[in-house]
């Protein structure tokens, strides 16, 4: 797992004195803020203020001064150090399930995470051989996630559509 973990990204600008406006990629999520540093194109910045908006928080961060060097972050990627989440106890990160074994509830082998698609409905890709599938993460669909054991049941309807990739 990496020590870093990707929440959002750096929509714009947002006034003269260097805040940016960062959207989360969960729109419930609070972690922007909650934690006193983020991490934006490899560099650690110490958080001075944060405020939540309807758009996005509003960050000020410690050296970016005007609104010149803020709109040089437009459109980077914020991560944050996982050390800095707070998680409860069965909070699992969508990052972490890339690299889980798939199985159907008989047992057998289905495939393997490699990927997370976001979108109005967070999309787990599966590939197994040259077969990619898209699973979305609902609960009727994914019915367990043993982090432990790095494994995902996902109990689907016959005719499951895949796609064959190259």
């Amino acid at each position: 797992m990496a020590d870093r973990v990707e929440v959002g990204y750096v929509a714009r600008a947002h006034g003269v004195r260097g805040e940016i406006c960062a959207v989360a990629h969960d729109p419930e999520s609070t972690t922007l803020g909650d934690v006193a540093a983020v991490w934006i194109r490899d560099k650690r910045y110490e958080i001075e203020d944060a405020r939540d908006t309807p758009k996005g928080f509003l960050l000020a961060l410690a050296g970016v001064e005007d609104r010149d060097a803020a709109d040089a972050l437009r459109g980077a990627t914020v991560e944050v150090d996982r050390a800095d989440l707070q998680l409860e106890e069965d909070d699992v990160l969508l990052t972490d399930l890339v690299g889980c074994a798939v199985r159907r509830p008989d047992g057998s082998p289905y495939g393997e995470v490699t990927g997370i698609e976001m979108g109005p409905q967070v999309r787990l890709v599966i590939r197994d051989g040259n077969v990619e599938r898209e699973v979305p993460l609902v609960d009727a669909l994914v019915t367990a996630v043993d982090m432990e054991a790095r494994t995902i049941v996902v109990d689907l309807p016959e005719g499951w559509p895949e796609e064959t990739v190259q």
